[in-house]
């Protein structure tokens, strides 16, 4: 049967009947390891019990209210947030594309409110990825996403990531805000450098500049700390996050300090499903399994432990690999052979990873990943290599 989607996702050839854990199974019992994880959204895995009985028993009390009401749910995961971050608010969405969204205009509008209105262009970087909506897009530059869909100047600039030279060539007088993943992701897994993010925290400071990072994909404990830059040492004034914080349910959050939430004042945006009961109260239990110093010290050993044993793939086949890179479980096995190649070797042999920038493979296991199941996914990985090298 012809399949009435729209095609811009392509021709998918699995299909996936359920999920346990860090495996996903086909309706013909075929079981695949995933170190996908939905590109990073099943934080917890796949079915997670937990995750289950808080989603089952809150879907026999209440589903949604809208924004007119408060309710529990979302008060306690916004204070939990609050509790574990820079931010004094929250305003929960649903994607981390809406988080962005709401980010960005927090940034102008938080100048429009002090009398700065010329103050409204906002600088990305290089090798971005933000989302698909057209300010995201905008945002991040990339040609491949945003051919036929920008007309005129949307109000962004761009800079080379890690280079603050380049920075500092961009920001003039009507720079709002600087926005950057700490660790990109669709990009290529590059970190950015501690030295780099002080400077840039500094030339914000000096300059009126807001600050926003995008931790869509590196945050959620998915380095070790529950965001990145509580590792890398510079608080941003803005936060977007998503993906993992639902555990595989739609939900995102921007976080913000008092100074910057306070601009968006009654009517100057909403969400109908943000922060709605059931994504608030998966994102509850998920915090709450976070918010673990042990649970988040197993992140950064087991993410230690994948990274050595990927590093003696590179050794053994300095012809097909170069490196490996990343943080934590955020992982990115570099290439010297074709990676969409190696990716489809991969999913023959039942391991389904996520192709990057730089030709690189990213690796996004559950944040509870066994070794035994790393062991797996690292053997698959040397028979792929081995079939490529011997062909």
């Amino acid at each position: 049967m012809s399949s009435a989607l729209m095609q811009n996702y392509g021709t998918r050839e699995l299909n996936f009947e359920r999920g346990q854990g860090s495996y996903l199974f086909t309706k013909d019992g075929e079981r695949y390891l995933d170190f996908g994880m939905g590109i990073a959204v099943n934080s917890l895995g796949h079915c997670n019990p937990k995750l289950i009985d808080v989603l089952t028993g809150q879907a026999n009390r209440l589903w949604h209210t809208s924004n007119l009401y408060n309710t529990e749910p979302s008060e306690q995961l916004a204070n939990k947030l609050v509790a574990s971050t820079f931010a004094d608010r929250v305003f929960f969405c649903n994607s981390g594309t809406e988080a962005i969204e709401c980010g960005f205009k927090a940034i102008r509008r938080y100048f429009h409110s002090k009398d700065l209105g010329h103050k409204n262009r906002i600088v990305s970087m290089s090798g971005a990825f933000h989302g698909r909506s057209l300010a995201a897009i905008a945002s991040a530059a990339n040609p491949v996403h945003c051919e036929g869909f920008l007309v005129g100047d949307p109000g962004f600039d761009q800079a080379e990531f890690g280079n603050f030279e380049s920075l500092l060539c961009v920001v003039n007088e009507n720079t709002a805000g600087i926005i950057i993943e700490p660790i990109q992701g669709e990009g290529g897994i590059s970190v950015a450098g501690i030295e780099y993010l002080k400077a840039i925290r500094e030339l914000c400071d000096s300059h009126n500049i807001l600050l926003m990072f995008d931790e869509v994909q590196c945050g959620i404990a998915r380095t070790g700390s529950l965001y990145a830059y509580q590792q890398l040492g510079v608080n941003p004034d803005i936060l977007a996050t998503a993906k993992g914080l639902g555990g595989g349910f739609p939900i995102g959050a921007c976080l913000a300090t008092e100074e910057v939430a306070c601009s968006l004042v009654a009517g100057t945006h909403g969400s109908t499903f943000g922060g709605n009961p059931l994504a608030t109260a998966v994102g509850n239990a998920v915090m709450d399994t976070l918010n673990d110093a042990g649970f988040l010290r197993n992140v950064s050993e087991l993410g230690d432990y994948l990274k050595a044993e990927l590093s003696t793939l590179v050794q053994r086949y300095p012809l097909l690999l170069s490196e490996v890179k990343g943080l934590g479980l955020m992982v990115g096995l570099y290439c010297l052979t074709d990676a969409g190649q190696l990716i489809t070797r991969l999913q023959e042999q039942k391991l389904l990873v996520v192709k990057a920038g730089g030709n690189s493979v990213r690796l996004l296991p559950a944040l509870n990943v066994s070794k035994k199941e790393i062991d797996s996914a690292v053997e698959i990985f040397r028979k792929a290599l081995s079939d490529i090298e011997n062909n």
